[in-house]
């Protein structure tokens, strides 16, 4: 067995998927000491060519599988299926990892080899020019298992049953599986060094529309959350507790979300928001995830 797997999962970003692999290849590991695995949820842009490509510039195991549109969950487990690592690293395909991404995952795995290992993620609006690759607490993450970096022993997470297939939509899949992996006593530790960048740009005008599509369906899969884990730590994570239910209802009977999407402006095109109206766009979908959950549960 090879000693780790990156493992992440693509959807139409062809054109970030590109550098994401140039990425993985280019690790400081010895070459037969670590695979790529790759799943391709049904792409309708050009990824399929992406990945024609790095076939033929591949520097370590590449394996990369096709299937239809079926989400993350169901993508994740079909790479986990065809892992060969003793540990298995995930990331996604909007996560540039470092040149010493996989050593340093794998050195935390030396130390503690049954544990978690959560790597730092820094966010960064352009792939092209990078910040320092240093980790600050400006981009800290309190999430026990969060896949935009994060590996575990291979068959640490085949023995829990991998991701739950339920989860189809955006949203809780990886938390829904580090519950399972805390309640089981499997412990979570931090490694700042094993490091990547997580492309996020500014929101532009545009945006504003996918950004509330997403907050509904991250409303609809934190009710199956809960229904899965009704735990207090379900409940902070999702703040579907009735003191904010009630604030937000309040909110809604006000008009809180016309005035936030007039703050807003028109939804269209690439013109860049402004810091007031990027603020309006991420309350206004804090108000929709709020709404959703509401008409999720009365649904």
């Amino acid at each position: 067995m090879m000693r780790a797997t990156i493992q992440l999962c693509t959807y139409n970003r062809a054109h970030l998927l590109e550098r994401v692999l140039e990425g993985c290849f280019e690790q400081t590991v010895p070459a037969d000491a670590y695979e790529v695995v790759l799943v391709n949820d049904g792409s309708r842009d050009n990824t399929s060519e992406v990945i024609a490509a790095a076939r033929e510039r591949a520097t370590c195991a590449f394996t990369a599988i096709e299937q239809e549109n079926a989400g993350l969950a169901r993508g994740r487990n079909v790479g986990i299926a065809r892992a060969r690592g003793e540990r298995i690293i995930f990331i996604d395909d909007d996560v540039l990892p470092t040149p010493s991404f996989v050593a340093e995952h794998l050195r935390s795995h030396e130390r503690r080899p049954e544990a978690i290992w959560r790597g730092a993620v820094i966010n960064t609006a352009s792939f092209e020019r990078l910040p320092v690759p240093v980790w600050t607490p400006a981009n800290y993450s309190g999430n026990y298992f969060w896949t935009s970096n994060v590996s575990a022993p291979l068959a640490t997470i085949r023995n829990a049953g991998g991701f739950t297939e339920d989860f189809r939509e955006y949203g809780w899949e990886d938390i829904e599986l580090g519950l399972r992996l805390r309640f089981a006593g499997t412990p979570s530790l931090f490694n700042p060094r094993a490091l990547a960048y997580h492309f996020k740009p500014p929101p532009k005008a545009g945006d504003v529309e996918g950004m509330l599509r997403q907050a509904r369906a991250q409303a609809r899969t934190a009710l199956q959350l809960a229904a899965l884990h009704p735990h207090w730590r379900v409940t902070l994570a999702t703040g579907d507790d009735p003191l904010r239910r009630a604030a937000h209802r309040l909110a809604r009977l006000l008009g809180v979300p016309r005035l936030l999407a007039r703050a807003v402006g028109p939804r269209e095109g690439a013109r860049p928001l402004s810091a007031p109206a990027l603020a309006a766009a991420r309350a206004l979908a804090g108000e929709v995830y709020y709404e959703e959950l509401d008409a999720a549960r009365r649904a």
